[in-house]
């Protein structure tokens, strides 16, 4: 059962945990019928007749409204609603059930540790007070779930996923092609990645195994942003270009409606709990994952 699994990400883990033999079930505000799943309608905020289908189920809660989007304290409000109501709603039918889902995902974000600097961050770094649409949103989102009646839960902070077809992807090759892929202010800020079908197997191992608590969901390598630019650059066979400087990129983004946050700080995060449990990466250099996404430069 996957709660806000109409978006991008939540298709792809339906159609990847569906081809492994699960029966998937798709808890939504809007029934779409391109969906090939079985959808099940709720307002994200009350328990409804939707409360049987958790009974000894495998959920994993993705509802949440995206976040690239200008930080004034309306959009961090919502951005903070939209998670812990429909995780409220969730933790209060699973205390209704005679058989409380057996597994829990949670989703949550490495932007949790906030603008970090060169720490390396693991599971057991401590969580900073700020930015607001960071922390200030992860950290309640998280609480939200501690109630639950499950077997079993794991908190998901889960970093940038690299995918074909997204807004992240898209808009970072754009900003390339157009002669706009130098650094980003001065490119030591550090990127928590991983390539979608890590993330994919990741969810997959997690529901084999009998991990609990938080999980860093990211590739073993970060990379800092004048790396990350240089890859694009390098793959989509652009040359060198500029620096934009910081107060340039808080003019685009004021421009496109979006968090200049979101590309001008960084989190040098490590997935120590995945690694720990012997999970292996089919991508963990940023360069390979790229090749596999993008196409090899020629």
């Amino acid at each position: 059962m996957i709660a806000g699994g109409a978006g991008t990400l939540g298709r792809r883990i339906a159609t990847d945990l569906e081809q492994a033999g699960n029966e998937i079930i798709i808890l939504t505000r809007s029934p779409r019928d391109t969906l090939p799943y079985r959808q099940v309608r709720w307002d994200g905020k009350t328990v409804g007749e939707w409360r049987t289908e958790l009974e000894n189920a495998v959920l994993i809660n993705l509802a949440g409204e995206l976040v690239d989007r200008r930080p004034t304290t309306h959009n961090i409000e919502v951005l903070r609603r939209s998670r812990v109501e429909p995780t409220r709603a969730l933790v209060e039918a699973s205390n209704e059930c005679a058989q409380p889902p057996r597994l829990w995902l949670q989703a949550s974000s490495t932007a949790i540790y906030g603008d970090a600097g060169d720490a390396v961050i693991t599971e057991d770094s401590p969580i900073p007070s700020g930015p607001p649409q960071m922390p200030g949103v992860a950290v309640p989102w998280e609480q939200a779930a501690k109630d639950a009646q499950a077997q079993r839960q794991v908190v998901l902070r889960t970093s940038l996923v690299l995918d074909t077809d997204t807004p992240v992807l898209d808009r970072l090759t754009k900003l390339v092609r157009w002669g706009l892929g130098g650094r980003i202010s001065h490119g030591r800020q550090w990127v928590s990645w991983i390539h979608i079908q890590d993330m994919l197997r990741a969810l997959r191992f997690l529901i084999e195994t009998e991990v609990t608590g938080v999980v860093n969901v990211t590739s073993p390598n970060p990379a800092q942003n004048a790396t990350l630019m240089t890859e694009l650059r390098r793959h989509l066979g652009r040359p060198w270009s500029p620096p934009a400087p910081a107060p340039f990129v808080r003019i685009g983004a004021a421009a496109m409606g979006s968090d200049p946050a979101l590309a001008l700080t960084g989190r040098r995060c490590i997935p120590t709990r995945l690694l720990d449990e012997g999970f292996g990466f089919d991508f963990p250099e940023l360069s390979g994952a790229l090749d596999d996404l993008l196409g090899e430069p020629n």
